[in-house]
């Protein structure tokens, strides 16, 4: 960013306007970065087609052949970039919230091609926003459930179920290794939890590095973090979803759902 522009914008006195200000000057540098993203795949591709190894590549870029991996563009056998759309229906229709894998119902009701690897199963401490949503202190230990979820072998989200210790420990929940059958949601109704409301929230941020990793984004993609948490008939915290979303693969239906939620 040019530095005359930074001094300007510092320099306006009315807070909302120099908000507004910078959040234009936000926007700019997105589109310059993206299109910086969409040459720099162009060169690699070329330099591949040149005949260069992504070993040496990635030694002259100073990065890991892994990565120079993720830079690259995905092809058809036409030649042409495939784009990956899911949809992330707010609020979730009870019917695919109750199925056996949310994203793997919703993905097939779209003809895309669904996977998820798990990828934690653990105690780990409560970022705050977690600890927040589940009634804890910050830096408790709770369970979490992180998985992968794939589009046609693309990576799209990354979703992590959390579940305070006091109410899951030693509970099939925490025990299983891998995905819980028949489903997650059916295991929390066996333990006697019964639905009563839901909150959540939806951000758009930067990634942190290891979502940035596990995602594959480019420098400057953004992620949309969905926060849902099911609150039983007392009013009792019993399940927090986070689920981080790839911003550019995803379109979020906004509608009206009736009928009973789940958690």
């Amino acid at each position: 960013m040019d530095a005359h522009i930074l001094e300007q914008i510092t320099a306006v006195s009315d807070p909302i306007e120099r908000a507004r200000a910078i959040g234009r000057v936000m926007a700019d540098e997105q589109r310059t970065v993206t299109e910086l993203a969409r040459l720099r795949r162009e060169a690699i591709a070329e330099a591949q087609s040149a005949g260069m190894r992504q070993d040496e590549i990635a030694r002259r870029l100073g990065v890991s052949p892994g990565r120079v991996s993720q830079m690259k563009p995905a092809r058809n056998a036409n030649g042409t970039t495939p784009p990956v759309i899911v949809q992330r229906a707010l609020p979730t229709d009870p019917a695919v919230r109750g199925s056996a894998s949310l994203f793997v119902t919703e993905a097939e009701r779209q003809g895309i091609r669904a996977e998820r690897r798990m990828l934690h199963v653990g105690p780990e401490p409560a970022a705050p926003h977690i600890a927040d949503a589940l009634r804890v202190d910050q830096g408790t230990q709770v369970l979490a459930r992180r998985k992968l979820l794939l589009a046609n072998g693309v990576p799209v989200r990354v979703a992590t179920s959390f579940f305070r210790l006091d109410l899951f420990a030693g509970t099939p929940i925490a025990t299983a290794g891998d995905f819980v059958l028949p489903s997650l949601q059916s295991a929390i109704e066996a333990l006697g939890y019964r639905f009563g409301h839901a909150e959540e929230h939806l951000i758009a941020r930067p990634p942190s590095e290891a979502e940035a990793d596990a995602l594959r984004l480019d420098p400057g993609e953004w992620v949309v973090q969905v926060l849902r948490t099911g609150f039983a008939t007392d009013d009792t915290p019993v399940h927090t979803l986070e689920t981080i979303c790839a911003a550019s693969r995803h379109v979020f239906p906004i509608g009206q759902v009736a009928g009973a939620d789940e958690f």
